[in-house]
């Protein structure tokens, strides 16, 4: 028996599922050909449709089955298990304690013998565990052979099966586009709730138009450094300051290899060149950051030195200037792509009214591939306000409020990462400032957005 129940998991009762529903494909199309006397122009659909008909009455109605079992039986478990032990009058939160212990012993996590009752409960858990299995392989099994059956038994030549099948496709992408619709709400939700939290704390104009940043704040009141500052400007000047740099770099360099490869280029030369460059996009960017600290920021430091200057050991111009070369093969890649896609009828235009080829790509190439280029520019930028790793290694977190590129500064993104490491009450202003940050990073790649697409749309409309 055990045997047995060892071949009933929840992972083989998956490839069995999808074993039968493979089956039931070959079944429908069969009984197809059969209705139809291996004549299909008889039937209302293609004999694949009648098989992907049959297949979706197997397998779908099994799997919902597997996936809500799947989630309510573990929790329903070991309640059951316990139920000794919650009946000797644990309180509430004894009981969740005892539920933790128990998952932990039968996930094999913790180290020692449990307690008698915790052991008996492990033991219990078990079984049950092994029965709702059990139970779990001949309930799915059952409703997918009888699925099939039923799908079988309605196959016939009026049956327009391919009405059934894209209608089933339908559902399944509107699911999937719903799924990302209210993943994305979700996420701004939470932000927006906690960021409301933190603005009950601190006022809001004071956030937006502060400019000095300290969120170092006490746990109680009587402690030294109980309010903090919490001014958003340094670290939003921080932001730009370095995409900046990082785009200044990166922009040119981008869009003339691009150019290059696109127009000038040879094959021979392009088919080493591009997969060269696009090394760069798979470089992880703690190796940037890395770079940017041991290589970039001395370098400054030390030229800036020899010339008179003084440059930080941890300066905007290092980070930015690494992270530039970091969206190169973004720009590049894009660019080249959308270059590459304009129809060649233009440029045969062009030239055949006798415009040079330098003419061609400025006058007519750049103008008709431009939203794409826009797009990638828009990706590079999010990219580069988006970046951590490099910021933290080379820019540091002084929230500097500055336009001098050879200081310290400081990003979003850094200190939100900054704020919710360590050991903090979670309602306190320094860790709910985290989610207000958020919330404004994500307006201004919103308004980014909105003023991106403004510029497509323009000019998409003027070379169209």
């Amino acid at each position: 028996m055990g045997a047995v129940l060892q071949i009933m998991q929840p992972a083989t009762l998956i490839v069995v599922l999808l074993a039968l529903s493979v089956s039931g494909f070959y079944m429908g199309r069969r009984k197809a050909f059969r209705v139809a006397g291996n004549d299909i122009r008889v039937l209302r659909s293609l004999p694949s449709h009648y098989g992907y008909y049959t297949a979706m009455w197997c397998g779908i109605p099994a799997l919902m089955v597997f996936v809500f079992w799947s989630m309510l039986d573990d929790r329903i478990i070991l309640v059951m298990a316990t139920s000794s032990i919650s009946a000797s009058g644990a309180s509430a939160q004894e009981m969740n304690l005892v539920y933790s212990e128990v998952l932990r012993f039968v996930a094999g996590s913790t180290i020692g013998e449990p307690r008698p009752h915790i052991a008996d409960a492990v033991v219990k858990y078990r079984d049950l565990q092994d029965i709702s299995n059990a139970a779990l392989m001949v309930f799915a099994l059952s409703i997918a052979i009888a699925g099939a059956a039923f799908a079988l038994s309605k196959i016939h030549k009026e049956q327009r099966a391919r009405n059934s099948v894209e209608m089933v496709i339908m559902v399944f992408l509107i699911a999937c586009s719903m799924i990302a619709i209210f993943t994305t709400l979700g996420i701004v939700l939470s932000v927006l709730f906690e960021s409301i939290r933190f603005f009950q704390k601190i006022p809001l104009l004071d956030f937006i138009f502060g400019l000095e940043w300290s969120p170092q704040t006490a746990i109680r009141s009587d402690q030294i450094g109980s309010t903090g500052a919490f001014g958003a400007i340094p670290l939003f000047a921080g932001t730009l300051l370095i995409s900046f740099i990082a785009m200044v770099v990166a922009a040119p360099i981008g869009l003339m290899s691009a150019i290059y490869l696109a127009e000038y280029a040879s094959a021979r030369v392009r088919s080493y060149a591009k997969p060269l460059l696009e090394i760069l996009a798979g470089i992880p960017t703690v190796v940037y950051g890395f770079f940017a600290a041991l290589v970039a920021a001395p370098f400054f430091r030390d030229a800036g030195g020899l010339i008179g200057l003084d440059v930080s050991s941890e300066s905007a111009l290092a980070a930015g200037l690494v992270m530039g070369i970091m969206i190169i093969p973004f720009i590049s890649s894009l660019s080249d792509d959308v270059i590459t896609a304009v129809p060649q009828a233009l440029r045969d235009g062009a030239l055949g009214l006798g415009a040079t080829q330098s003419e061609t790509i400025r006058r007519v190439v750049i103008p008709a591939a431009l939203p794409g280029i826009v797009g990638g520019l828009l990706l590079a930028v999010s990219r580069a306000i988006g970046e951590t790793m490099i910021v933290v290694m080379a820019a540091g977190l002084s929230a500097n409020f500055t336009a001098n590129p050879l200081e310290a500064v400081t990003t979003v993104t850094v200190q939100i990462v900054t704020l919710l490491v360590g050991d903090q009450e979670f309602d306190s202003a320094k860790t709910l400032a985290a989610f207000a940050l958020g919330l404004m990073l994500f307006v201004a790649t919103l308004t980014l957005n909105v003023i991106a697409l403004h510029v497509v749309r323009k000019y998409r409309e003027q070379y169209e």
